[in-house]
């Protein structure tokens, strides 16, 4: 399916990494059978499919973009938060970025003195453990990948594996020379100033987590205002664009969605409801108009197993919702990074760090029109003028600050559900309605239009919205120095709000 993918998926379980019980493998080719040149759109490839089929799915439920179709079951679990390590939910995203993207990168940064294709390992080896951290909190950094040298690596804090990749990064920023990329690069096409500007992007994505999780903040808003000034950021999307239209070719959520043969995604209540609250012409994109009233539908979460009991009375079919675009997936492809949000991030920044309202604007603008360039919805020059989602519009800082979050969020809808669910742990926009699922349901006027709801049946322990996904069971089984285990409900070190 993927045309730049080297390795087999029964290839991949002939790595070597962290908490994996795996021997060598006569069938894998080692030593210098396989190229560096060639490994490299290996390791892109793990990133992005894991990014764009688990973690999209998963991430589309957690950020309240999906909700399960009320006549199937296929996701009722991740519908109501009911998971655990014995769910596996991470199992395969975390063999794909260890013995998969990790090891291929340490693989050619052993062999390699090419400045320029070991800056482009580096960024990328930087942005897959930030993936980790951002699902787990704590991750195996300083011991891992050693194979059977250390089979237990310890698992260390958050703060400490996005600090040490940021060092990385700066190093082999540092020791640049002029060489060219030697390293085939579907991605960035050896393009060496899209990988320094999606370093820089990744710099700034990581700085604002930094901040806002208490991690020597003034350094890091100097950081971040230093990154302002250069203004050196790629152009364009940092996307796995290989898909097509075409049997096997297809964009991989897409594909694993068709082979189940049934739709059971529908749209959740509260993008369909602030799409429609904004008149926001890409709801098109994302939905599609339910079947019995041709109207824009959201689900609320959680409510599925809710339907038909004596308290729900009068609840929805599959009729009454607005199923999920699955045709604007076909081909569509793998963001690891968006202009929109590079923009919206910039705007923030501009905004919180420079108060520079002008060249926040700018950017928050620049973020809006990017996501309408990615859903083929035309000029967002009428959708910015009205009064809901003006910049001038908005009366203070706050005001300002909650649009571009909100914006933020409908951006990555149908793009990077993962950002969107970290995004909404760092800010905690949109914000969490007062009124509970049942309350909404029965009054829809007591909802304030966007507002993320606690599901209606709801099995984190402590209540609430999801805050990060259980470690692998596989680091349980295999590692004698497994993390402690956590809630749902356990923030990951950025989000300390």
């Amino acid at each position: 399916m993927k045309k730049f993918l080297l390795y087999t998926v029964g290839c991949l379980m002939a790595l070597t990494s962290c908490d994996l019980d795996i021997n060598d493998n006569p069938n894998y080719p080692d030593g210098g059978a396989v190229t560096s040149d060639l490994i490299f759109p290996a390791a892109e490839n793990y990133v992005a499919d894991v990014l764009g089929d688990q973690m999209f799915n998963y991430g589309g439920f957690f950020a309240q973009y999906f909700e399960q179709r009320p006549e199937a079951n296929q996701y009722n679990d991740l519908a109501e938060l009911h998971l655990d390590e014995a769910s596996n939910l991470f199992d395969r995203p975390y063999i794909y970025l260890y013995a998969g993207a990790l090891q291929d990168l340490n693989e050619i940064l052993s062999r390699s003195d090419n400045t320029s294709d070991i800056f482009a390992c580096t960024v990328l080896r930087a942005y897959t453990f930030a993936l980790v951290v951002d699902n787990l909190d704590m991750a195996p950094y300083t011991e891992a990948l050693q194979g059977s040298a250390n089979p237990s690596p310890k698992w260390e804090e958050g703060k400490v594996v996005y600090e040490g990749v940021l060092a990385e990064m700066d190093e082999a920023e540092k020791n640049l020379s002029d060489v060219p990329m030697t390293l085939t690069d579907p991605m960035l096409g050896k393009n060496l100033a899209q990988w320094k500007g999606f370093a820089n992007a990744l710099r700034l994505r990581m700085y604002l987590r930094l901040i806002d999780g208490g991690i020597n903040a003034a350094e890091y808003q100097a950081k971040v205002k230093t990154l302002l000034a250069k203004n050196e950021f790629f152009s364009g999307n940092v996307a796995w664009d290989v898909y097509s239209n075409a049997e096997g070719q297809y964009n991989p959520w897409y594909d694993g969605r068709r082979a189940l043969g049934t739709m059971n995604h529908v749209a959740a209540y509260p993008i369909a409801t602030y799409m429609l609250n904004t008149g926001d012409p890409r709801i098109s994109f994302g939905m599609l108009p339910n079947a019995a009233e041709g109207q824009y539908v959201g689900q609320i979460p959680g409510s599925k197993t809710k339907m038909g009991t004596a308290e729900w009375a009068g609840s929805w079919k599959n009729e009454n919702v607005s199923t999920i675009n699955y045709e604007s997936m076909i081909a569509a492809p793998i963001y690891l990074f968006a202009q929109s949000e590079l923009q919206f991030l910039i705007a923030e920044a501009q905004l919180r760090f420079n108060n520079n309202d002008g060249a926040a604007k700018a950017a928050y603008e620049a973020g809006v029109s990017a996501d309408f360039a990615i859903k083929r919805a035309g000029s967002a020059a009428g959708f910015l003028a009205e009064n809901r989602t003006s910049w001038d519009a908005q009366g203070s800082t706050t005001a300002k600050l909650n649009l571009i979050y909100m914006q933020k969020w409908v951006a990555l809808f149908m793009v990077d559900h993962m950002e969107a669910w970290s995004e909404i742990r760092r800010t905690d926009v949109p914000a969490t309605s007062p009124s509970t699922a049942e309350q909404i349901f029965k009054d829809p006027t007591s909802y304030n239009a966007g507002d993320m709801i606690i599901p209606a049946v709801n099995y984190i322990q402590a209540g609430g919205l999801c805050k990060r996904v259980p470690y692998p069971a596989r680091t349980r089984q295999l590692n004698s120095n497994p993390p402690e285990a956590k809630l749902l409900s356990d923030r990951v070190f950025w989000d300390a709000k």
